[in-house]
């Protein structure tokens, strides 16, 4: 059984600055691809960062420039260093990760989400 735990949610002022954490745990032999996304209230899910197990990254358009996205590949964690956040940024967190468990394939593992509130 794997699993996916975040952390590092919480209520900021705009301008602010947060960082979350996602630790993969388990019968795990390796993660490829790891990712957040976030859903805001009354908005759909979107996806907004990528970090591959090279560390080649991608950002949405509205997170560019304010927000980073890292990877523990020792201690199978993933990172959102999130700077400069703005009201609009207020969501639900969940990470995503590319498990390499002991069945074929890669399976997708969700996070139960951290929530993060910018106030203004």
């Amino acid at each position: 059984q794997v699993q996916l735990v975040e952390s590092g949610g919480g209520l900021v002022q705009a301008g602010g600055s947060l960082t979350l954490s996602c630790a993969a745990s388990g019968s795990i032999f390796r993660i490829n691809t790891m990712r957040w996304y976030r859903q805001g209230p009354g908005k759909q899910r979107e996806l907004v960062a990528v970090i591959t197990r090279g560390a080649i990254r991608n950002y949405a358009d509205s997170v560019k420039g304010r927000f980073t996205i890292s990877r523990d590949n020792a201690k199978n964690t993933v990172y959102l260093q999130m700077n400069s956040l703005k009201p609009e940024d207020t969501a639900v967190y969940y990470c995503n990760a590319d498990l390499l468990t002991g069945e074929p394939g890669y399976l997708e593992a969700w996070g139960q989400g951290t929530l993060v509130t910018v106030s203004s």
